[in-house]
């Protein structure tokens, strides 16, 4: 199981004890409305802070992936020039070549 979900269970397995717990507890409502609330914001501020540390997270890989890409972009466009150069001066060559035999007439009987 990936740490975000993990988080994200034993977060909501912690609620609900807690709130199993109240709920037995011998308070009144009041204050087992008020424990419930506080205890609400408390593990809402935990999955807030976990969302925006998996955010952060998955931003920066992000960014590497965008980085590499960009370099490996670079690398295959100049690879790609200098194949383009070859093939260049190959056809330059063989026209050269083609230019300098002279050419050959038949008749047809």
């Amino acid at each position: 199981m990936a740490k975000g979900k993990l988080a994200i269970v034993a977060l909501i397995g912690t609620a609900v004890a807690f709130v199993g717990g109240i709920l037995l507890a011998p308070k009144s409502g009041k204050e087992t409305q008020k424990d419930i609330k506080n205890e609400i914001k408390k593990d809402v501020n935990k999955v807030k802070a976990e969302a925006n540390k998996l955010k952060n997270e998955a931003t920066k890989t992000a960014d590497e992936v965008y980085d590499k890409a960009k370099v490996v972009a670079k690398d295959v466009s100049a690879k790609a020039k200098e194949i383009k150069g070859h093939f260049e001066e190959a056809a330059g060559d063989t026209k050269k070549t083609l230019a300098a035999k002279p050419k050959t007439t038949t008749k047809k009987k």
